[in-house]
């Protein structure tokens, strides 16, 4: 069943004449893991924006098409109602911490809302341990690394128990090290507690780990929907900008020496796994 459903959405911003989204279509469905990606300036983080009602809401501009979200229209749907269901996780986690410590922040979000004591107190203890942060507690936003506050604005978003993860980049502030440990942990989200996330990230060696399926824009039209095994038979890379996984571009220079592995393998243990199958032959 599709949660989320697009048709021919077009959009372009009050200060601009150019389309940044051009009849785009598509759904997904309930605990998917779906990947979007493109080339930068192609229409992604305006494509997650509408997904919300940032965009006409907040954003102004010309606007046509349909979209819904959990059979709501985010257009005319107050953000508020759109967010207590739909967690949106943005670049740079800075923008969406407030408050002075770890378990304030994450209450700030129920305390809006009008939670009672106890289930904010229950909430937020069940979104620090989910995130694997409730050593952090107490402290204090400044002393955080990059890594722990993405940690602490992606648990105040779980404390709302959403539906839908929509992330925006949310490893472009992030080590290798601290994107890998986030990645994990939206992998296990999805898998375990069956919250369906799109997933907008340029890192793709860890994103194709947990996505089932790709999404893929150039200049604001949708390309490409395909599982993401499938969409990594086609040169991604010089036809719209992806930025491949490293693993991909070495099975391209094997494929140019005459040996093919199909489907391609998306992660280090698969391609070993398949060379070992390939030695028993």
């Amino acid at each position: 069943m599709s949660i989320i459903s697009v048709n021919s959405l077009s959009f372009r911003y009050s200060y601009s004449d150019r389309y940044i989204l051009k009849d785009i279509s598509f759904s997904i469905g309930e605990k998917e893991f779906v990947l979007l990606a493109g080339a930068s300036g192609c229409g992604k983080t305006t494509l997650a924006r509408a997904l919300v009602g940032l965009i006409p809401q907040f954003y102004e501009g010309e606007y046509s098409g349909e979209v819904r979200i959990l059979g709501m229209n985010p257009a005319t749907t107050p953000i508020s109602k759109i967010t207590a269901q739909v967690g949106f996780l943005f670049q740079n986690p800075e923008n969406q911490i407030f408050m002075t410590t770890v378990e304030r922040d994450i209450a700030f979000s129920l305390e809006f809302r009008g939670f009672s004591r106890e289930e904010m107190k229950e909430r937020v203890a069940w979104a620090m341990e989910i995130m694997g942060i409730s050593h952090l507690a107490l402290k204090r936003i400044e002393e955080l690394s990059g890594g722990e506050k993405q940690k602490v604005a992606l648990a105040g978003i779980l404390a709302l128990k959403p539906k839908i993860l929509i992330l925006d980049e949310p490893t472009a502030y992030l080590s290798p090290m601290s994107a890998r440990e986030l990645m994990g942990m939206l992998k296990r989200l999805n898998r375990e507690l069956g919250i369906t996330i799109l997933l907008i990230d340029h890192r793709l060696d860890l994103a194709v780990e947990a996505a089932q399926r790709i999404l893929v824009m150039k200049e604001g039209k949708l390309y490409i929907d395909l599982p993401i095994k499938e969409a990594f038979r086609q040169n991604l890379s010089k036809e719209y900008g992806v930025n491949v996984p490293t693993l991909i571009k070495i099975l391209d220079v094997i494929r140019r020496q005459g040996f093919s592995l199909d489907p391609p393998p998306l992660t280090i243990e698969e391609f070993i796994n398949l060379i070992k199958k390939g030695r028993t032959i």
